[in-house]
């Protein structure tokens, strides 16, 4: 087991020198616990007022711009229906009428975009991608996940965990599986909103080292437990909630073989959720490949809020699109 403690302050959480503002959410690292408490919150409020049936349209007259190279269910749904129920519109520009920096460049996409738009959700294969938009565009950019982070998954984590954590104290995550763009979001994420949290990868699979020095450091400042390990059944012992990802991500197909035989030992099955709390909670970002990462048994179980996340993805991301795009 590593322990990871006594770092100094983060670098931040951008990859490049590029200069972004404090309007674009390149990184989960780009709120602090203050601006994170006051988003959950919102999330919240924004979420009864969709259950109340009462209008809340916010950003209206206003257009967001959809740049995707991957695929997307809940990333495109959640954005569009969220500008919707806002009172503003969105557009869907595909990998087929863009092509990022290959039939055009993002500097020159990010500058005409701006002219149309008031904001631009970006899903790429690459994290720089994302930073060289939010660089050259006059609007605010955000990540829809790129190869480094998914923060808006970590918005919608954070307010699920909200939301069935009842206990007085703190409540403990475990991330069980790949060290990934999804695993780093919520790294930086968990000190911040003041969540203990155990990482459990293969050897070989741990988490960016960078990130890894972020996130502690986020923890140490906080006083929360940040543990990087190699045994799943140490990490999910005593924990409220445990969360896993897909073995295999969008550009690592040619590695499915031999990532399903290194994996195999952290599916999250139901003799790992014997070894967890009483009322452990499962989470998965989504899409899953039952059977792999995690079992029929588990996912369609009681104790499965993966549907839950999958909701506030919408409720959560509302809230960042009135704080980037709203007058306040």
């Amino acid at each position: 087991m590593q322990i990871v403690a006594g770092i100094q302050e983060p670098s931040g959480g951008h990859v490049t020198g590029l200069d972004v503002t404090a309007r674009d959410f390149i990184s989960i690292a780009d709120l602090s616990s203050m601006e994170l408490e006051s988003l959950l919150t919102l999330a919240a409020e924004l979420k009864a007022l969709v259950a109340a049936r009462q209008a809340h349209a916010r950003l209206a007259g206003q257009v967001l711009g959809l740049v995707f190279q991957k695929p997307s269910l809940r990333t495109r749904a959640s954005f569009e229906v969220g500008m919707y129920q806002l009172g503003g519109h969105c557009m869907y520009l595909s990998p087929a009428e863009v092509q990022l920096g290959e039939r055009e460049g993002v500097s020159d996409v990010a500058r005409v975009l701006s002219r149309y738009v008031q904001g631009i959700v970006a899903r790429t294969y690459l994290h720089e991608d994302v930073v060289n938009l939010a660089h050259w565009s006059d609007v605010p950019v955000i990540n829809g996940l790129s190869d480094r982070e998914h923060p808006c998954q970590a918005l919608a984590d954070l307010l699920t965990i909200r939301e069935h954590h009842h206990g007085s104290r703190p409540p403990t995550l475990a991330w069980i599986g790949d060290g990934n763009n999804v695993a780093h979001s919520m790294m930086l994420a968990a000190p911040r909103a003041g969540i203990h949290l155990r990482v459990a990868t293969p050897s070989g699979y741990e988490p960016d080292a960078q990130v890894t020095r972020d996130a502690a450091a986020a923890a140490e400042a906080r006083g929360v437990e940040l543990l990087i390990m190699n045994d799943p059944d140490e990490a999910v012992r005593g924990a409220d909630f445990i969360s896993t990802d897909v073995w295999v991500s969008m550009g690592e197909e040619d590695e499915r073989d031999e990532r399903k035989s290194v994996f195999h030992p952290f599916q999250i099955n139901g003799d790992l959720l014997k070894r967890a709390g009483a009322d452990v909670k499962v989470m998965h970002c989504l899409p899953a490949h039952r059977g792999e990462e995690i079992t029929d048994e588990v996912l369609d179980s009681p104790a499965a809020i993966v549907f839950d996340q999958a909701e506030n993805r919408l409720h959560a991301q509302k809230a960042l699109l009135c704080h980037l795009l709203g007058d306040d």
